[in-house]
């Protein structure tokens, strides 16, 4: 199966890397055209209609985001190319973009092209740019969080989300409803992800603070759901930093 594909970075030697590693190592993968800045991606993406857009985070005149907004009336799948930032990563990741840290590692790139083709194949129903670009217009606990599960994926509000707890190498999240998600991520995933009114308490434990009812000074914390959690020396001066 070949995917179509486009380019956009406004460097010229990331774009020809870019180019010649999927020639090398993802054949499957069809470049249609590159542009270097917002102005010739939008045009472009509009008329080649790619299902798939390799985007460069930071440009002159307009980031990715923005090229998202301006084509937010096509679908398809995109693979951010993005050097480290934490706002960037933390978006991408609630989101559950695909996306690759600069420099390129080629199985980096060859992982994220085989995610993207199999969702492709699948015809999965997940629009993440969707997401990712009502994320960035949210408060933090107002965002979205896309859950991998064993069965495919849920979205949920993290204002929605009560605790989640390390199982394994799972994590268990607790929701307002009742229900409960098990999520194929460790603990730390969810621990570098979630901002205030998260915390974590424990190292098995990160907990909604909006959720909590009452701290006792023996060590627990008890929530709305009347579930109570220990509050392990390491983390209690962060747990009631929340609340000073």
């Amino acid at each position: 199966m070949k995917i179509k594909a486009v380019i956009v970075d406004d460097e010229l030697i990331a774009r020809e890397v870019l180019r010649s590693y999927l020639t090398k190592y993802c054949p499957q993968v069809e470049i249609l055209g590159e542009a270097e800045n917002i102005k010739e991606a939008v045009p472009l993406i509009a008329e080649k209609q790619p299902q798939l857009v390799f985007l460069d985070v930071e440009m002159p005149f307009g980031n990715a985001f923005d090229v998202l907004e301006a084509t937010k009336e096509f679908s398809y799948e995109t693979i951010f190319i993005t050097a480290f930032s934490q706002y960037s990563l933390q978006a991408l990741n609630k989101s559950a973009s695909y996306y690759i840290l600069k420099p390129i590692d080629i199985q980096e790139l060859i992982l994220a092209v085989n995610k993207v083709v199999e969702s492709i194949e699948k015809k999965e129903e997940l629009n993440r740019n969707k997401i990712l670009l009502e994320n960035l217009k949210l408060k933090p606990e107002k965002q979205q969080l896309i859950l991998p599960t064993l069965q495919g994926f849920d979205v949920v509000k993290t204002e929605d989300i009560v605790r989640l707890q390390a199982d394994g190498n799972f994590t268990q999240v607790y929701l307002t409803d009742g229900s409960k998600k098990m999520v194929c991520r460790f603990l730390k995933h969810f621990d570098d992800l979630l901002e205030n009114p998260f915390v974590r308490v424990h190292r098995s434990h990160i907990i909604n603070t909006s959720f909590v009812k009452s701290y006792h000074k023996s060590g627990t914390v008890m929530l709305a759901d009347d579930t109570e959690i220990e509050v392990s020396g390491s983390f209690k001066d962060n747990f009631l930093k929340v609340f000073s």
